[in-house]
């Protein structure tokens, strides 16, 4: 799929980018080579390869073999109280940001 500058332009208007003539041609380039390498990785035989859940570190050094992952522990829920503790700015249980979409 080869795109445009039209496409590239509608992207960076959703993104809310103010991008230059310059940086929209190096962002087709861009977007353009990833699209050829996903077309690429869709153009690979994967038939008879199994899915995989999690991927596994090689048994160097690890005894059984497995990723280093925490243990699974069940946890208290997330009260509003204690998930604003840490906001610069809150109020009424939210937090508060700056405004950044004008239109």
């Amino acid at each position: 799929m080869r795109l445009t500058e039209k496409d590239v332009r509608y992207v960076a208007a959703l993104a809310n980018l103010n991008l230059t003539d310059a940086e929209i041609g190096h962002m087709l380039q861009d977007l353009d080579g990833i699209l050829a390498q996903m077309d690429a990785l869709a153009g690979i035989d994967t038939q008879g390869v199994e899915p995989m859940a999690q991927v596994l570190f090689s048994s160097e050094g690890d005894a059984d073999g497995t990723a280093t992952l925490r243990a699974d522990v069940e946890r208290a829920p997330l009260n509003n109280e204690l998930a604003v503790q840490n906001a610069p700015v809150s109020g009424g249980g939210y937090f508060k940001v700056p405004r950044v979409i004008e239109r």
